[in-house]
């Protein structure tokens, strides 16, 4: 697997301004860019996500929230970004509202993939430089250039 994101989100959508007021917002309007890439239905999407959130917020702090959940119609992990506008209260460890927002789904079979490409996400995430250019980023392409170049950085 390589260290960089540009494989997750080949084929997931990337929201480069997203505005919402609210998590439930930002994980139904992701919901239903993943469902158009993935051909599971945003219900589903949406449902696994906010089951997944009453274990406990996936915001990490540093203004991220990594949603993700295992769903039968998903082949590999595919993930999908956005970039909210302003940021949103998702109840983070750091207690600081989040603007980044990457969503993971992955197969309901293969935990470990799951666990593979969440571990990938958190260590781009993890880099101020990533989160900084993220942040600077005004278009879909902007953002997957930095998601792919982001295995220079993490290896540096």
């Amino acid at each position: 697997m390589t260290r960089d994101l540009s494989d997750l989100l080949s084929g997931g959508p990337v929201l480069p301004a997203l505005n919402c007021s609210s998590a439930k917002q930002v994980f139904s309007r992701l919901s239903n860019a993943m469902a158009e890439k993935t051909g599971v239905s945003e219900r589903d999407i949406q449902s696994a996500i906010l089951e997944r959130e009453k274990l406990g917020s996936t915001a990490v702090g540093h203004g991220v929230v990594l949603p993700h959940a295992r769903l039968p119609g998903i082949v590999s992990p595919i993930g999908g970004f956005a970039r909210l506008i302003s940021p949103v209260d998702f109840d983070a460890v750091d207690e600081q509202p989040c603007d980044l927002v990457f969503m993971l789904l992955a197969s309901d079979g293969d935990g470990a993939d799951h666990l593979r490409a969440l571990a990938k996400v958190a260590r781009v995430m993890r880099q101020s430089s990533i989160r900084n250019q993220l942040r600077e980023a005004t278009t879909e392409q902007d953002i997957r250039d930095i998601f792919g170049a982001s295995v220079t950085s993490s290896a540096a």
